[in-house]
């Protein structure tokens, strides 16, 4: 082969490398994304431990409820508002082995909760706990997003559906093992803690390998935004997301934490008969979270934040007045339509700040935790004051507020067939 034959095929070749490497860039790593989802669900199994154990530290110290209400204060300042700061920091300077290192903190915190023996020690081993989870969650998110390739909504999806799981398994181990054996038992929990640290750690070598998969401009066909908005129309999208957070946490807590008073009230129900309506909404819940990401990359996420938003509306004004078999069909509805807002809310957030992934994602979880727990406590005023049933009158309304996705501007590129 001659020279000039070589120096023509010089330029194909460094195309067919390109090539490979951006394809490799853009492919879905579904091993890591089924690691971090069940990381996930190892983490907030141990979170929920939490709450779950407050009649076993109320009876055996005598705590009241403004002592328990600081400990959930506490734990939800270092879970909730820490995670912002935790994922701007780390989008300057990326810390792959900061998930084994929040994991163990959980341990450590968990270790001292299952034998603290006085009220100061429970407020520190709770900081502790939420302070593990305030590391986990933006940072786990960011490989999230890293190992989704063209399939980010799909990846955010498996992300959060393995938080949810770990959210109803919680409560369940608490009452077989820590409500029976005592504060004590929850030490025999360290031994999820450790199994989580084992899987971030190889998750973090992962990360460590592939830190060429974050990029400021996302490739073509992947969701990339046409061109970057304005400073003052990015601050406009953000704001509006966070109302449409505020909307679906607040009604889903509404659900989440007063359906069973509701059902019982209305309709009379026992509370076992209840607990069955209860699983099968959060079972949907769960199922929407699936259903979410897949359809978000397909449509787009502005698409499936009109619908999972403003689409609940007309089932959430005619849930007060329905009878129970109507009310079972739509409480079944309005879980499947609303849990797949968030992980289309996060992803067009993400993709609106390419550069701010984990302060994006430490933004959001932090206040969809904050909102839950706010809007939960108002809730319940709400309901000692005048009622549950006004209570599902009034937040029946909140979907209402998905109208201002309208303002959201257009971000996401024409997707490749």
């Amino acid at each position: 082969m001659n020279s000039t034959a070589l120096e023509d095929d010089l330029p194909a070749m460094a195309g067919e490398q390109k090539q490979k490497a951006t394809t490799a860039t853009t492919d879905t790593v579904y091993a890591l994304l089924f690691a971090i989802s069940f990381s996930h669900l190892l983490n907030d199994t141990i979170q929920m431990l939490m709450p779950a154990v407050y009649p076993v530290l109320k009876s055996t110290y005598g705590l009241t409820f403004k002592q328990l209400g600081l400990i959930t204060l506490t734990f939800q300042c270092t879970a909730s508002l820490l995670q912002p700061l935790v994922g701007y920091f780390t989008d300057k300077r990326p810390m792959p082995w900061s998930l084994p290192v929040g994991m163990g903190m959980t341990l450590i915190g968990l270790l001292s909760l299952s034998r603290a023996d006085n009220y100061p020690l429970i407020l520190v081993s709770s900081a502790l706990v939420g302070a593990g989870s305030a590391v986990f969650h933006p940072e786990a998110s960011r490989i999230a997003y890293m190992a989704a390739g063209r399939r980010r909504g799909l990846a955010q999806s498996l992300f959060q559906v393995g938080g949810n799981a770990g959210t109803s398994i919680g409560p369940l181990l608490a009452a077989w093992f820590v409500v029976p054996h005592g504060q004590h038992a929850l030490a025999w929990f360290s031994v999820i803690a450790m199994l989580g640290v084992f899987v971030l750690f190889k998750v973090g070598r992962w990360q460590t390998q592939n830190m060429h998969r974050v990029r400021r401009k996302a490739p073509a066909g992947t969701g990339a935004i046409k061109a970057a908005p304005t400073s003052g129309r990015v601050a406009l999208a953000v704001g509006v997301l966070v109302m449409l957070v505020f909307s679906k946490y607040v009604y889903l807590a509404s659900l989440s934490n007063y359906y069973t008073f509701y059902l019982m009230d209305r309709f009379q129900l026992s509370v076992q008969q209840s607990q069955y309506l209860l699983f099968v909404f959060l079972f949907a819940v769960a199922a929407g979270t699936i259903i979410g990401g897949p359809v978000g990359d397909r449509i787009g996420r502005k698409r499936v934040i009109w619908v999972s938003i403003l689409g609940v509306a007309p089932f959430s004004l005619w849930l007060p007045h329905a009878g129970l078999a109507t009310t079972a069909v739509l409480t079944v509805i309005i879980g499947l339509v609303l849990a797949s807002a968030f992980s289309a809310i996060l992803v067009y957030a993400q993709e609106l700040m390419p550069g701010k992934v984990g302060m994006i994602a430490g933004l959001f979880f932090g206040l969809a935790f904050g909102i839950a727990g706010i809007g939960s406590a108002v809730l319940g005023a709400v309901a000692d004051s005048h009622g549950i049933n006004f209570v599902f009158h009034a937040c029946a309304w909140l979907p209402l507020l998905g109208l201002l996705t309208v303002l959201l501007p257009d971000v996401e590129a024409e997707r490749a067939k």
